[in-house]
């Protein structure tokens, strides 16, 4: 059968809206099953209201923990409170201002009643709490309601503590227990005001779009990308950064189009991604296809997702960018175009980011700092500037305004997207040609992340491998010269397990949401090295995992 990846959505492929926000009212999850429990990843709770995963029970709870939380860490500021276009989304906000407002939290929501982007939220936080010492009670924080690139039946709810960034691991497991225990009690501890008899005193109001956008100068060279005259074409994909790239036009004078202010909650105007399911994810040649067939109308082409904290990068010279690529070159002209970063603030990227970066941080004679999977291992660095880059092998990344001070913690898929239009402005190449030239430098990096079945026994037991599971000396031909756990640079548990040599490095860790886990390879020695590495690598994992 002929895979329909890359095609145009079919009427079959989209979502009942009003079934989809019915079923959010009411279902009533069952604390029982696993899948119906409150479960925070990286980027906060998802689920669907179809599946009993993400219906107002939950949402509800979670907003009453989130207070719990604020509560016992002395935190009591206002809190930002922001959403995205998934049908889901416009309800969940509207739970949690029930019970914000119940609770007393002087809540910010958006001055225009619109759409919040991820980053947008982590720049009002930093914004605010700018003057105010760690300790200051009086901090902000916030709530994006998002999930991201998630497919339109999906909704997501995420909680960003004081310092603008992820919450950590400590923060989501205290937040999502006490929230299952309040649905295990049917609400009981849930304070809540119907949100009919809120009236509009009882919000208050920030004009995220307004203070997001006025700010881009201080991080972008934007008189460079006037001055060259960059065509760029935005597409939102339907997300919450739709008004902003038009705001952006219009208050800095850009060549900027936005090429489908559409949205629509089912995505109709979606090409379908890999497996044939409509994902607003910038970084899938699948998803961005229609984008990637108007690559000569433009200098440069560019996508985000749902929340805006991931960038897709189209170049008329060679289509949708591979994250990895566009990291690599983010990074390289970064160090070497922004003066007053300090010298010794360090590159950091996940250890799942191609090896081209590391060759790039040498030879700019920058430290690296190499992390597990997850944003939130960057915010510290990036809070207080001694990490001037941090980003992730999954599109998703953010940097240091230009006098080196922290613009936000969390992934700004508008920032790295505007980033492409100031490196052609400044350097009359697209970053396409520039990452070819990387690639001549330090060689030609093959990456693939594939999924391989694990059972959930062998998920935990790779979770938890240490270096001495590995019998083996050599990868592909080349001897192993590090066999890792936890994270060089911060000695965090990666969860799972890499293997690397001179030329080349595979990582293996267990999913979170099904029962596979993600094989993760690059070769800097071409595709065929690649896949013998791929062969050896599930070799050494099965021999681990006593398969």
């Amino acid at each position: 059968m002929t895979s329909r990846a890359g095609l145009p959505a079919e009427e079959s492929d989209l979502i009942d809206v009003d079934e989809l926000i019915a079923a959010y009212y009411d279902r009533i999850p069952d604390p029982k099953i696993s899948t119906e429990r409150v479960v925070f990843g990286t980027s906060g709770h998802r689920g669907s209201s179809l599946s009993g995963s993400f219906n107002e029970q939950h949402i509800l709870a979670t907003t009453q923990a989130i207070v719990d939380y604020r509560t016992a860490q002395g935190i009591t500021g206002p809190l930002f409170l922001g959403r995205d276009t998934h049908a889901l989304s416009r309800p969940a906000e509207r739970s949690a201002i029930e019970v914000l407002v119940a609770n007393d939290v002087d809540v910010l929501v958006d001055a225009r009643d619109a759409w919040v982007p991820t980053p947008a939220l982590s720049h009002a936080i930093l914004t605010y709490n700018r003057d105010r010492a760690d300790d200051e009670p009086g901090r902000a924080d916030g709530i994006v309601v998002t999930p991201s690139h998630n497919p339109p039946r999906d909704g997501g709810f995420k909680y960003n503590p004081p310092h603008g960034g992820p919450a950590d691991t400590d923060a989501t497991a205290w937040i999502a227990n006490r929230a299952n225990e309040l649905i295990e009690q049917g609400l009981e501890g849930v304070k809540r005001t119907r949100f009919a008899d809120i009236d509009a005193d009882g919000l208050g109001t920030y004009d995220f779009r307004e203070a997001y956008v006025r700010d881009l100068p201080s991080i972008i060279d934007i008189d460079a990308i006037k001055r060259a005259g960059v065509r760029i074409g935005a597409d939102p994909l339907g997300g919450a950064s739709v008004e902003y790239w038009a705001l952006i036009a219009e208050m800095h004078g850009l060549d900027l189009t936005v090429v489908n202010p559409e949205v629509d909650p089912t995505w109709r105007f979606m090409t379908l991604d890999w497996d044939e399911k409509i994902r607003m994810d910038p970084s899938s040649p699948s998803a961005m296809a229609s984008l990637v067939a108007k690559k000569g109308d433009y200098d440069v082409l560019t996508g985000n997702d749902a929340d805006a904290d991931r960038h897709g990068i189209v170049t008329p010279d060679a289509g949708l960018m591979n994250p990895n690529h566009y990291l690599a070159v983010a990074i390289d002209y970064l160090f070497s175009h922004r003066e007053g970063w300090d010298r010794n603030a360090a590159i950091g990227k996940t250890l799942v980011s191609s090896m081209i970066i590391d060759r790039v941080a040498e030879s700019l004679g920058r430290r690296l700092l190499e992390v597990p999977v997850g944003f939130k291992w960057f915010v510290p660095g990036l809070l207080d500037g001694s990490v001037a880059f941090g980003g992730e092998e999954s599109a998703g990344a953010s940097f240091l305004r230009r006098d080196g001070s922290v613009w936000s913690t969390d992934k700004d898929g508008i920032l790295l997207c505007l980033l492409a239009a100031e490196i052609i402005a400044v350097t009359g190449k697209t970053p396409s040609e520039r990452y070819r030239e990387l690639e001549e430098a330090f060689g030609a990096s093959a990456y693939q992340r594939v999924d391989a079945p694990a059972t959930p026994e062998q998920k935990a037991t790779l979770g938890k491998l240490s270096p001495e599971s590995v019998s083996a000396t050599e990868l592909a031909g080349e001897p192993i010269t590090a066999k890792l756990s936890h994270a060089p640079g911060n000695g965090a548990a990666i969860g799972g397990l890499k293997v690397q040599t001179e030329h080349a490095w595979f990582a293996a860790r267990p999913s979170g949401t099904e029962d596979v886990y993600k094989l993760y390879a690059e070769s800097l020695l071409g595709a065929e090295h690649l896949a013998r590495v791929q062969e050896e690598a599930r070799a050494v994992v099965s021999a681990a995992l006593g398969a």
